[in-house]
């Protein structure tokens, strides 16, 4: 038998609460519902105890004591909210602010600076400070991804402690003594590892700003959907940061409506933390997209309607289904696709006839000990458990041998995988080729008929990261331009074919998908919450 978990009683503000030993106080208060302020304190990290702004009273204690390193004893009596208290933190908050700039209005992290909120919560006092403060290094590079404000910096040593503990480069440090005291980097070196987005999320100040979200737009305009990162097969739970208080075509965006990404905590796949690759490779989003049907004539692509091109290409379809022209087809779907899209696909084409239908991957990446994985698909395990092959160098090699007439490609450029002077040699020997996806890319230039499809940001749905853990995407934007989400194209070509293939949302799609397919048996998008849950066949 397990040896059971030893726990603690004590009194927070009133209210009897029961917890493991070992538990710190600051923990123990947030469990009760009386939660202290912190700056320093992170659950990621080790404790450091030198912000003090976490000051709570305990009884039988002359003095307070800090909640954050203070560990839980049996009856141990915590006043979070008395005088002494409450007088203890607003010393604190005047300490800090001694040195720190008043220049909210114009710093990048007014709206989620905690200084600020704290302040507004637990200081309001008289200013007492009529000294000329210390002036230190502003808006200073440290690295390809973050600024540094060393005046606005109060010393939490968060960053510090992320480069030592989790990266383990230690490109941070604190120089100085007393007021003299500053954040920066070793001499020679920069912050440029894989991860230094994340200090400038888990900065409470505005001393560690983002150079890529910098001015861009002030928090208070941005909405936040959750999401799930399609960077590689880790599947990091995020969040879509977008701009929807002012017109996203306007000036001030430049025509962006995703501001930034942010990681979403999730114990089991990322905990607090994202790659920079992951975090900066939201751009694709609103570059090249690809916004209407385009058609082939003569030399060139013209715009055409989706009534067009949905009729050329159910027509297409029911004129080799009849002339038993079938197994000259060939689709390449995508591991960019979601489960639903993925569901919906391998249907549709069972239902018509097709046979020869396969998934691709993109072309693999770098990786480290952390969270990046090689294998840049958000959802190769998800199609290998919806029962697709995978590989479409075959299918390539089929229509180069002129062993196929038709070739539909979904999301991926295929010349980034197989070059191309190949994929242009198979675009001139099928009759046609069709590329469904959401960016301009190369092997949509050479197709003849083009279906603007929507990214992830656009689409509710899942994705199955390599673990085998299914995790929830929800919409953060309309479909760019007429683009529309995969598996509504094809329910909409199954229509003009007669084919019984119909759902109302990406919702329906997965209800009857964990029905029909084992791995998924038992899983609802309401079931698998905000941090997923594996499939019942890995």
């Amino acid at each position: 038998m397990p040896d059971q978990v030893k726990t603690v009683t004590l009194t927070i503000d009133g209210k009897s609460v029961t917890v493991p030993e070992g538990t710190t106080v600051l923990q123990a208060c947030e469990r009760a519902g009386s939660p202290v302020p912190f700056y320093c304190y992170h659950p990621g990290l080790s404790i450091a105890g030198n912000c003090r702004i976490c000051l709570v009273e305990i009884a039988n204690n002359p003095r307070l004591q800090i909640a954050c390193y203070t560990r839980v004893a049996e009856g141990m009596v915590v006043q979070t909210t008395s005088d002494k208290a409450l007088k203890g933190r607003q010393d604190v908050l005047e300490f800090l602010l001694i040195n720190h700039p008043l220049d909210c209005p114009v710093c990048d992290q007014a709206g989620e600076c905690w200084l600020q909120d704290y302040y507004m919560q637990h200081g309001l006092y008289d200013q007492r400070f009529n000294e000329q403060k210390v002036k230190k290094p502003k808006a200073v590079p440290i690295g390809p991804t973050v600024m540094l404000d060393a005046e606005r910096c109060i010393l939490c040593s968060r960053c510090v402690r992320f480069t030592d503990e989790i990266t383990k480069t230690g490109e941070l440090g604190i120089f100085q003594r007393g007021d003299r005291s500053e954040i920066g980097v070793h001499p020679g070196t920069q912050l440029a590892n894989n991860y230094s987005g994340n200090v400038v999320d888990i900065c409470p100040v505005g001393a560690l700003t983002d150079r890529d979200f910098r001015f861009k737009c002030r928090v208070w305009y941005l909405g936040s959907t959750n999401s799930v990162c399609p960077g590689c097969s880790r599947g990091c739970n995020i969040q879509i940061h977008d701009n929807r208080e002012r017109e996203w075509r306007a000036h001030i965006a430049q025509g962006d409506r995703v501001m930034r990404l942010k990681p979403r905590y999730n114990p089991h796949v990322n905990q607090w933390w994202m790659c920079d690759e992951g975090r900066y490779g939201y751009k694709f989003i609103d570059a090249k997209r690809l916004a209407q049907v385009q058609v082939r004539e003569g030399d060139g692509l013209r715009q055409g309607t989706w009534e067009e091109g949905l009729d050329l290409l159910s027509g297409i379809l029911a004129q080799m289904r009849d002339t038993a022209q079938l197994d000259q087809i060939g689709v390449i779907l995508s591991s960019h696709l979601t489960n639903e899209d993925l569901y919906v696909a391998k249907r549709f084409f069972r239902e018509v006839g097709i046979s020869q239908v396969v998934f691709e991957r993109p072309k693999p990446g770098s990786a480290d000990e952390l969270l990046l994985q090689a294998d840049r698909s958000p959802n190769a395990k998800g199609a290998q458990a919806l029962g697709i092959s995978e590989g479409a160098a075959a299918l390539l090699e089929r229509a180069r041998n002129g062993q196929l007439r038709f070739l539909w490609v979904f999301t991926q450029d295929l010349t980034e995988l197989f070059g191309e002077a190949p994929v242009r040699e198979v675009a001139q020997r099928v009759e046609r080729l069709v590329f469904q996806g959401t960016n301009a890319n190369t092997t949509a230039d050479m197709a003849h008929l083009v279906l603007p499809s929507a990214v992830y940001a656009e689409k509710d749905g899942t994705f199955t990261n390599f673990e085998g853990r299914v995790q929830r995407l929800e919409a953060a934007l309309s479909p760019w331009g007429e683009s529309k989400p995969d598996w509504r194209i094809l329910t909409e070509l199954a229509s003009r074919l007669g084919v019984p293939l119909a759902f109302a949302d990406a919702t329906a799609i997965f209800a009857e998908l964990s029905q029909q397919e084992p791995p998924f048996g038992g899983l609802t998008h309401q079931a698998l919450g905000e941090h997923g849950a594996l499939l019942t066949v890995c």
